[in-house]
């Protein structure tokens, strides 16, 4: 799955865990990327007197890609293409030579580490999710993504089974994502445009970067825009700027730059409950009255607002994504790529219902379709399916082809601004 060598950091924590590492691959979309979601505030509280000092990001082991160099963001990206009547071709991956852009990012919660806060010692876990949810922006930006003391998987299963004698440090992640902005500013922007991008609680943590460091400030010239995934980003209503934020708008053309893009995923027609944690207003988030707000919906295959195909990549090895055997394919085939893309299988629209909004996924599979006729991304705990995550696994996977063209649009139309 690894297609670029880890370096010597990374090998040394396979070799104590290597028995762990097929039940990291297997845990991480079943309760990782939403744990962020489930424990972490909104915006964390500000660093405290005596508390440990931020990470120095000089050093490049701090960081999982850091613009050209050969690292995490190298990992193969190879992907077999399903045709509804079983045809199959590989779809090679070749990043850009000289990207006009940066894109920052920074990764969900996926940390095994043993304490509530990880170290900077990046995992297969680590590596796996760069390769998933970021490598292939490639295509269009410099890759930036730091490591950081995220609030681990370790500390959740503890809290949730009771145990709260070593709670998170939740700001010792924010200061570290923080300074780790505030070093890629100062040593590798040079004036470049950058795209943020995240995903639950690094969604949760760039929030809080865009509140406090870009949102009004000089800075937000640079912002080219802004994916902040399977959080609430609230607006008010029928408005797309002052709730989360007051100066970054929402997308709403492939065009439009300084603003941002945010969903919740969950299946046509099976919507997020009133109460639940996805798609509604959530009072830490806005400036505005919470009822008279809601969770921002940007559908990116079409940011005007109508329902569109989307263009998928999923990771091929079942482990990633459920307990058994997923086949693809009827009768299931071998593929030999990290990656597969079903054309036409799924498509998105947004949905506003009471007071929940969310990107409605839905399956086109026609009855004499031999690939998948469902997709795999629903949360399951055990035997018990937990509708009120939705597909938040899969926020990123599921668009993944139509963020990456959508970052390249909105390269071009800053560029042309600048000159």
């Amino acid at each position: 799955m690894y297609a670029t060598a880890m370096p010597e950091r990374g090998t040394r924590r396979i070799r104590r865990g290597r028995v762990m590492a097929i039940t990291v691959i297997r845990a991480i979309w079943v309760a990782a990327l939403c744990a962020g979601a489930v424990q972490l505030p909104a915006v964390a509280s500000p660093v405290e007197e005596g508390a440990a000092p931020a990470t120095d990001y000089g050093p490049d082991a701090n960081w999982l890609c850091r613009g050209a160099r050969a690292d995490a963001c190298g990992q193969d990206q190879t992907t077999t293409v399903i045709a509804a009547d079983g045809g199959m071709t590989r779809e090679a991956f070749t990043p850009a030579a000289d990207p006009p852009i940066d894109c920052f990012y920074v990764y969900p919660t996926v940390s095994f580490d043993p304490s509530g806060n990880s170290d900077l010692v990046p995992g297969p876990e680590e590596y796996f999710v760069v390769q998933a949810q970021f490598a292939r922006f490639a295509a269009k930006c410099r890759t930036f993504a730091p490591m950081y003391r995220q609030a681990t998987l370790t500390g959740l299963r503890a809290r949730l089974g009771g145990n709260t004698s070593e709670p998170p440090d939740r700001a010792l992640a924010y200061a570290d994502v923080l300074a780790a902005w505030r070093h890629y500013l100062s040593h590798d922007n040079h004036g470049r445009g950058v795209v943020l991008i995240g995903h639950s609680q690094g969604a949760l943590v760039l929030t809080q970067l865009i509140s406090e460091e870009i949102d009004g400030k000089p800075i937000q010239a640079q912002l080219v825009s802004a994916i902040l995934l399977g959080v609430n980003v609230v607006v008010p209503e029928n408005a797309d700027v002052g709730g989360t934020f007051r100066h970054v708008p929402a997308c709403r053309a492939p065009t439009q730059t300084g603003c941002v893009i945010s969903y919740v995923t969950f299946r046509d027609g099976a919507p997020p409950p009133p109460d639940g944690l996805f798609g509604r207003a959530v009072p830490a988030l806005t400036l505005a009255p919470v009822g008279d707000s809601r969770a921002l919906c940007t559908n990116p295959a079409d940011l005007a607002g109508g329902p569109a195909l989307l263009h998928s990549y999923f990771p091929t090895v079942a482990e990633q994504w459920t307990p058994h055997e997923y086949p693809w394919t009827t009768p299931p085939r071998p593929i030999d790529t990290p990656f597969v893309a079903t054309p036409g299988l799924v498509s998105a629209r947004c949905v506003s219902d009471g007071p929940v909004t969310y990107l409605a996924i839905r399956v086109n599979a026609q009855e004499d379709d031999v690939r998948t006729h469902d997709i795999p991304g629903d949360l399951i705990l055990g035997s018990r399916l937990r509708r009120d995550w939705g597909l938040h696994r899969i926020d990123m996977a599921v668009a993944m082809g139509d963020l990456v063209d959508l970052v390249g649009h909105q390269a071009d139309a800053y560029l042309a601004r600048q000159q």
